[in-house]
């Protein structure tokens, strides 16, 4: 029912994205379509795509920075998003030089139909910041358009001055950006449940099992700090003035709130899938309300009684008298989410 989330890693030239890449390719399960500029500089691996990924796109003509237009990224965005694909997400991997903001603002205005903005991770090598960009008075702009920022080889810092350095690299971004989610990342990975789902934790039957037998040979699938989380079923429906309130102002350390699930309206009940990534709020209409709905909040360092106890608040309110206000601003963001894809 709802469109593939388009998430992009960006990144400094060898500060970690490929890594990172190819730790979320290993998530068991997961059917993620890959956009990247040019496989042998990224050093994809090339056997967890053809594993794990029916099609991988590789956008010609150098980086995303250096394209007229979105033509190239709209080409690949459209062909990963068909119905068919079945696709849990796609991943955009930009080049060292690319502007996070521009491709934030190309994957925003796409006007491809089954898509939807999935979050922007900056990923930032530690020790290079800490040498070399740390020096400069401003923060690099870059991180202004970053939803998550992932600190890589933090293990190299030296280890009297890691905490400082990791306080000052999160203080720095939070100057361009303060809503940021920032995750210190071992070996490159983080958990996969903060950037996308999967429909199942299976890998699916008709593709090569590529990935199972990498993570067999190098048992590294769970390295990596799980996400926090906090869910609530919804028997009945909610209250629209305190559902944009939550997902205005998300329980404290939470990146994402999805959910399936029915508001009173004014005449009749409606269906929504919700998604928030950090600052993006998304919601799609459902056809048919469900008669048992969900909200989850997820997060790396998500407050989970604080999360739970909102959660709840929102489940539990009754309807009350007429909601206009609330239903106006929830019919807000579905028109922004229909014109933004």
């Amino acid at each position: 029912m709802d469109r593939v989330p388009v998430i992009a890693l960006t990144g400094y030239l060898g500060a970690g994205k490929t890594s990172l890449l190819n730790h979320l390719l290993r998530r068991p399960g997961a059917r993620l379509g890959v956009v990247v500029n040019d496989f042998g500089a990224l050093n994809v691996d090339a056997a967890l795509v053809t594993g794990q990924v029916d099609e991988a796109v590789s956008i010609s003509g150098g980086c995303l920075c250096h394209l007229p237009d979105a033509g190239g990224l709209e080409d690949a965005l459209h062909k990963l998003s068909r119905p068919r694909m079945r696709m849990d997400a796609i991943l955009v991997e930009a080049s060292g030089a690319a502007d996070p903001i521009a491709l934030h603002g190309l994957i925003r205005a796409s006007r491809v139909p089954g898509i939807r903005p999935g979050g922007l991770i900056e990923v930032i090598d530690a020790v290079q910041h800490f040498r070399t960009v740390d020096r400069s008075p401003e923060p690099p702009a870059r991180f202004a358009a970053a939803t998550l920022a992932v600190i890589s080889k933090a293990d190299l810092l030296p280890a009297g001055e890691r905490d400082e350095v990791l306080a000052r690299i999160g203080a720095r971004v939070r100057q361009r950006q303060p809503h940021v989610q920032i995750v210190t990342a071992r070996h490159g990975r983080i958990d996969p449940a903060l950037v996308f789902d999967t429909a199942t934790d299976q890998d699916p039957v008709d593709e090569l099992p590529l990935a199972q037998l990498y993570r067999d040979q190098h048992h590294d699938a769970g390295d990596h700090e799980q996400a926090r989380a906090a869910s609530v079923a919804l028997t009945r429906p909610v209250r629209a003035s305190l559902l944009v309130d939550l997902l205005e102002r998300p329980p404290a350390g939470a990146y994402r709130i999805k959910g399936r699930l029915r508001v009173y309206g004014a005449r009749a009940e409606q269906g929504y899938v919700v998604n928030v990534v950090g600052p993006l709020i998304h919601l799609t209409p459902l056809p048919q309300p469900p008669a048992v709905g969900e909200l989850v909040a997820i997060g790396s360092d998500l407050d989970q009684p604080a999360a739970q106890q909102r959660l709840e608040a929102v489940a539990s309110a009754p309807a009350g008298g007429p909601d206009p206000d609330g239903l106006r601003r929830l019919r807000r963001y579905r028109t922004l989410s229909a014109v933004r894809r």
